[in-house]
């Protein structure tokens, strides 16, 4: 156990540590976090523009942009694009669903040599399954509190 004097010694030497170490480029992380977050949401309102003019209702087009951005995204994975575009932008291609189907895909194709059941079929949902479950109950949740409160809240 350590002593009050080897606390505050430690503690210093971590101030020093963090005082003298390299600082990061805030403000051109925030720019080019910015400028491909962006470029995803512009790709991404071609890609609405696209099916508005196919699709009958806002909620069918809403609906199949998301299924092409993420299409987009796991395609962008495989072929290695993404992770140069992640390592560039960083929060700013992590953020966009775009980043959740780069996530999941990624994920399985670190064990694509396993098989195809065993090794993508398994591994695809370790990133996508907890996210799924936990996204299904917090909408349960609120609608239950929504039922509960007569519809009033929202």
């Amino acid at each position: 156990m350590m002593d009050k004097a080897q606390l505050d010694q430690m503690r210093q030497y971590q101030k020093k540590v963090q005082d003298k170490g390299p600082k990061p480029p805030m403000l051109i992380n925030f720019l080019k976090a910015y400028l491909i977050g962006g470029l995803i949401c512009l790709v991404g309102q071609g890609v609405f523009d696209f099916f508005a003019k196919i699709e009958g209702t806002q909620g069918e087009t809403v609906a199949t942009t998301l299924a092409g951005m993420i299409l987009l995204g796991a395609v962008a994975t495989a072929l290695g694009f993404y992770d140069d575009l992640g390592e560039f932008g960083g929060m700013g291609a992590a953020v966009p669903i775009t980043g959740f189907s780069n996530s999941v895909v990624s994920a399985a194709m670190e064990y694509r040599r396993e098989g195809f059941i065993l090794g993508l079929g398994g591994k695809i949902f370790s990133v996508a399954g907890p996210v799924l479950v936990f996204g299904i109950l917090a909408g349960f949740v609120v609608g239950l509190v929504k039922a509960l409160a007569g519809g009033y809240l929202f």
